[in-house]
């Protein structure tokens, strides 16, 4: 399955199916039997058990890229002084940045 990608197969799962997928997997951890059985009934849809192993693997996989360093950050931009944005950031920041805002 290394020929697909994560968006790939991520656009056969619903937001509410991945939620649920997450959900199972803190539940069902290595040690439980038919671990991928349970998590495919859990996340419904019709996933089989090599659904949901195949989307977890792909999503190690991408962990595993992004710790390598092998995902470029994105490119966000700060929020613009004076902005809600900027207001509600700095609210919640435990500690200051300084921001180059591109405005």
């Amino acid at each position: 399955m290394t020929s697909l990608s994560v968006s790939s197969v991520k656009a056969g799962w619903t937001p509410k199916q991945n939620k649920l997928f997450e959900q199972a997997l803190a539940v069902h951890d290595r040690d439980t039997p038919d671990r991928w059985h349970n998590i495919a009934r859990a996340v419904g849809g019709g996933k089989s058990a090599d659904d949901v192993r195949r989307y977890y693997q792909l999503l190690v996989d991408d962990v595993a890229r992004i710790e390598a360093g092998n995902v470029p950050f994105p490119a966000y931009r700060a929020p613009c002084p004076g902005s809600y944005e900027a207001d509600r950031y700095a609210a919640r920041s435990a500690f200051s940045l300084r921001f180059v805002p591109n405005c």
